[in-house]
């Protein structure tokens, strides 16, 4: 865990299905994502975020990646079909069809990464679920586990459990609660554990300068909000915000990796040329924590976002 730049992990929920606040072009055609993937891939990038809940994600970076080392992350199914009341076996059943389903679409005999795509998951159903994974941990079918986690106490949930070996967190220059709920001090005491950051661009409201597409929440005025960021980005001798929300968290020294999504080339090679520029220093990143505002976790939680 740190001492190092965080990588450019690809994330693909976009090669999946039609996501993000911000995406104008949809979901990517079966030949433009295998490029995209492809193409990534002869950049250097060696590490790819898939889940079972993103639409073909999977099957297109399976086939697009046959024959690479690359290391393919990839999530649980969220299990939305299983009653509360669900039996033993048919939770164990659903986790090993679930793995299985991801073996067949990434073209592998065993998983590299697997995160719980629900925290809950690690006590749910009185642990079996959990329990199921520790036993494929075992046996080989996994090499690793780890948890995506939404919120600073599911962290320290995860963070608690010795067989954790890989969170996935949303982290951007506006989010404040992981510091202050001892995350990252508890992350520096897990080297173990390697952490990486989604949401770094918040949806794209972070790179956008159209305030309209930001959420109607109280208390965050969204033009005042990109002021604040274009002006810190000027100051620190940045190209865009982009650059800017890039350089902030890969200059977090307990991030190992920062995924992001992306669905076409123009994306990719925007994000290629900003991810090699030096990331901020400790003194930059501690400006940038000063002078942006402390603003609600509806805000920095898009899944507390008001429906349109």
């Amino acid at each position: 865990m740190g001492g190092r730049k965080a990588e450019f992990v690809l994330g693909s929920v976009q090669l999946g299905l039609a996501y993000g606040i911000a995406n104008k072009t949809g979901k990517p055609s079966r030949e433009a994502a295998l490029a995209l993937v492809r193409r990534a891939a002869a950049s250097g990038i060696v590490q790819f975020d898939t889940a079972r809940a993103y639409g073909d994600s999977e099957e297109r970076l399976g086939e697009a990646l046959s024959g690479s080392k690359a290391l393919t992350l990839t999530k649980l199914s969220p299990l939305a079909d299983l009653p509360a009341d669900a039996s033993r076996e048919s939770i164990r059943d659903a986790v090993d069809a679930s793995i299985a389903q991801s073996c067949a679409a990434l073209g592998r005999e065993k998983l590299q990464c697997l995160l719980l795509h629900r925290a809950s998951h690690m006590s749910d159903h009185n642990g079996v679920i959990w329990q199921r994974l520790l036993e494929h941990l075992r046996d080989g079918t996994v090499e690793r586990l780890g948890v995506s986690v939404q919120s600073p106490q599911e962290a320290l949930e995860a963070l608690a459990k010795p067989d954790v070996r890989h969170i996935q967190m949303p982290f951007n220059l506006l989010d404040w609660r992981w510091r202050e709920a001892g995350v990252v001090a508890r992350c520096g005491r897990r080297p173990d554990v390697t952490v990486h950051a989604r949401s770094v661009f918040l949806q794209g409201l972070l790179t956008s300068p159209d305030p309209a597409i930001w959420p109607h929440i109280e208390g965050v005025d969204p033009v005042q909000v990109l002021k604040i960021i274009e002006e810190l980005a000027h100051t620190l001798g940045r190209e865009s915000l982009a650059d800017l929300c890039l350089a902030y968290v890969r200059g977090q020294d307990f991030i190992d990796g920062v995924v992001i999504g992306l669905e076409t080339e123009d994306q990719l090679d925007l994000n290629l040329r900003l991810v090699v520029k030096h990331p901020l220093s400790p003194d930059e990143c501690a400006m940038v924590e000063s002078r942006v505002p402390r603003l609600p976790e509806q805000l920095l939680n898009p899944a507390l976002w008001p429906k349109r």
